[in-house]
């Protein structure tokens, strides 16, 4: 699968505006590893509150981002299917940096790979560049859970 639209995202992620966070997969290499974009829009409802006179976009949000393309990248990777009573949760977050602000009119691109698997819980080097400049980096662990 090396690529996937809005409509194919939205089949395996359960996450609705306002937050879903990725528009589209470049690539995605199965087992590996995955490119996205999410573009960023004055019309996204955080920009009022965060900062009015200076909008930025939320680091968490950036971090959930990251999250959602490794979710999907896993998903697709296990042949999980959307709707099974499972939900796919964090379990880690470590050695996120914020290096520069996200603002309006920015492509906010994604970068994850996998770097481990191991009994149910994937780790991985997350990366999110605008401009190729990198903006967000983290090493982020999931699992996915029965509901």
């Amino acid at each position: 699968m090396g690529t996937m639209d809005i409509h194919e995202i939205l089949k395996y992620l359960p996450h609705r505006y306002p937050l879903i966070l990725v528009d589209r997969v470049i690539s995605l290499e199965l087992g590996k590893r995955i490119h996205a974009y999410k573009n960023v829009s004055i019309n996204e409802p955080y920009f009022s509150g965060h900062f009015p006179h200076h909008p930025v976009m939320p680091g968490v949000l950036i971090v959930e981002a990251l999250a959602q393309a490794a979710a999907l990248l896993t998903i697709r990777s296990e042949n999980m299917e959307k709707d099974t009573g499972q939900v796919y949760y964090f379990v880690g977050i470590d050695g996120v940096r914020f290096k520069k602000p996200v603002i309006a009119g920015d492509q906010l691109v994604l970068k994850v790979e996998i770097t481990r698997q191991l009994k149910g819980v994937w780790k991985y080097a997350a990366r999110a560049e605008v401009d190729e400049q990198v903006v967000t980096e983290a090493q982020l662990m999931c699992t996915a859970r029965a509901i």
